[in-house]
């Protein structure tokens, strides 16, 4: 069962140990960062610091002439990777023998919404998300294709891992973040991640909603919930607080905005990129939900992509919808955290790893190996081992 592990560049570059070591895992694939949004990270065997501060989104490599003259462009690295830090990780990963797959993160970017306000998601109170770009936007969309293309197809790169292409809500580790007061289900998320820019006001319109109306909806359902009712959550719970048919219009219209970009995101990489080169996005299975791995159709996604990274933390149930679509071909990877100190299980890893072969997961994506403490990685080295 092939393994790989998430790697930043700031991991292996000036530690020529790194490579080696993650070699030694057990691992055949890094998958690692050319493109990440702002982090704190901590590095705890690198020679010369412990703590890396990546101010803010941005890609790990030199970006080329498609830029030239546009608003919406990615941003460079600081001090925290110079240069092409990416094209020199990727190297010396390679030469310890790992096959390098990019890990590249698109609609997620507290610069971009910083910058450029009015390309944020904006919900149903008019707060605006500067991490989540609202991904119906024609200049965003355009934005994040270009920029999927760039950074996923890295010199000697064999695939890529396209992160956060779909919406994204209220759901952020933001600097001190403070939103947990409330606990807000399934339902409540969902409204919370409702966008009411201009683009997306239009498009309720074309599904028969009136965005003021929807807008008002939304308030009016939250209110119980901030004033502490139980969230019904699942999307019952979206359909009894806003009415079936609203419910509905609002989930076709998210729905095909995501499904259009991730289209044309996948078809720009393809274009890009050379023969046999993999491409798989991390994603779940309930259209409705946002974040990191976005929510999209099991049976559309694997007809676009090659595959998917699918998030194991709460357990393998979401890989039932993935593999249940009979696609013999389709890579469907378990991703399992291995740092204790996050929430990961890697004494666990054996276990684990067979429980998600056993309902059909075809590969195994670790995280994360520069975060991960020296027991954490000994113990991945021993379930990985066992495999």
């Amino acid at each position: 069962m092939k393994a790989s592990t998430f790697v930043y560049p700031w991991d292996v570059n000036g530690d020529p140990e790194a490579p080696a070591r993650i070699a030694g895992l057990g691992v055949q694939q890094v998958t690692l960062a050319a493109a990440y949004h702002s982090t704190r990270a901590l590095t705890p065997r690198h020679p010369r610091h412990r703590i890396v501060t990546a101010e803010h989104a941005a890609v790990l490599y030199p970006t080329d002439e498609r830029w030239e003259g546009r608003p919406l462009r990615p941003y460079p690295a600081g001090d925290w990777a110079p240069g092409d830090a990416y094209g020199e990780a990727a190297t010396a990963l390679a030469d310890a023998g790992l096959d390098v797959h990019t890990w590249v993160v698109l609609a997620h970017n507290s610069r971009l919404g910083a910058e450029h306000p009015g390309t944020s998601v904006v919900n149903a109170y008019g707060d605006r998300y500067p991490w989540a770009p609202c991904i119906a936007q024609p200049a965003t969309r355009a934005y994040l294709v270009d920029l999927a293309a760039e950074a996923a197809v890295r010199p000697g790169a064999g695939g890529t891992e396209l992160e956060s292409l779909g919406w994204y809500g209220l759901q952020h580790l933001h600097a001190h973040d403070k939103t947990a007061g409330v606990g807000l289900g399934d339902a409540g998320q969902y409204l919370m991640a409702l966008c009411f820019c201009s683009t997306c006001r239009d498009g309720y319109g074309a599904q028969g909603l009136d965005a003021d109306e929807l807008a008002a909806a939304v308030r009016t359902a939250l209110e119980p919930l901030w004033q502490g009712a139980p969230d019904d959550g699942s999307w019952a719970g979206v359909e009894k607080l806003l009415g079936e048919a609203t419910a509905a219009a609002t989930r076709a219209w998210r729905d095909d905005t995501a499904r259009t970009l991730q289209e044309a995101a996948v078809a720009a990489v393809r274009a890009a990129a050379p023969e046999g080169f993999q491409i798989l996005l991390h994603a779940d299975p309930v259209t409705y939900h946002v974040g990191a791995n976005p929510g999209v159709d099991p049976a559309h996604i694997l007809s676009v992509a090659d595959g998917v990274v699918v998030p194991c933390a709460g357990g393998p149930g979401l890989l039932t919808p993935f593999t249940e679509q009979g696609r013999a071909d389709a890579v469907v990877a378990a991703n399992l955290g291995v740092v204790s100190g996050m929430g990961g299980s890697p004494d666990t890893l054996a276990a684990d790893a067979a429980r998600a072969r056993d309902l059909g997961a075809t590969e195994l994506r670790l995280y994360h190996a520069g975060l991960a403490s020296d027991a954490d990685l000994e113990a991945v080295r021993k379930g990985l081992s066992g495999l």
